[in-house]
């Protein structure tokens, strides 16, 4: 009978750790952070289904001190989707918490038009992240680099389904 609880037992700690409130990484150097990220993996989500790879953001800091987002993937015809949008930091200097919009500035006083990006897990080199949201239904996997060392990948990973993701809805973003 206890062989039988076993598993139920896995899956009731698994929910309770997705039920806890999502944990970020304490403080981000945002001027560390911009730059070139390239997608390794992603949960699938509506606003990227035409992408097939090639998958990267570019992050600057605009006059105003917000950030630039410069979005691109390839589509199947060969073409490159690029979309730009802005970020602030939420909360004091170092807040791993952004708010991100791609709808026109003109509309950046609604406040839907923002949604979450927070930095959930980031080495110290500044060379691997994992950005999701509160509610866990985002999750993307960035890299400095198009390919990623597996045993830091795989070290994620783990660290990822300690914070209650489910890893099995993980796309790996092609790189050719």
């Amino acid at each position: 009978m206890l062989l039988c609880l076993a598993p139920l037992c896995a899956v009731a700690d698994n929910n309770a750790t997705a039920m806890q409130p999502l944990a970020t990484i304490a403080a981000v150097d945002l001027s560390r952070y911009m730059g070139t990220w390239y997608e390794i993996a992603r949960y699938p989500n509506s606003f990227q289904k035409k992408c097939v790879g090639y998958t990267r953001a570019d992050y600057s800091v605009n006059p105003d001190g917000t950030i630039k987002v410069a979005n691109q993937c390839r589509l199947a015809s060969g073409a490159t989707d690029l979309a730009v949008g802005a970020a602030r930091q939420v909360g004091p200097a170092g807040s791993p918490k952004l708010k991100v919009r791609f709808a026109p500035a003109w509309l950046s006083f609604i406040p839907f038009v923002w949604g979450d990006y927070w930095i959930i897990d980031l080495d110290d080199a500044y060379r691997l992240v994992a950005v999701s949201e509160p509610k866990r239904e985002y999750l993307w996997i960035l890299s400095r680099t198009p390919m990623v060392d597996t045993a830091a990948y795989d070290a994620l990973l783990g660290r990822l389904r300690a914070k209650g993701f489910d890893l099995q809805k993980l796309i790996v973003t092609p790189q050719s």
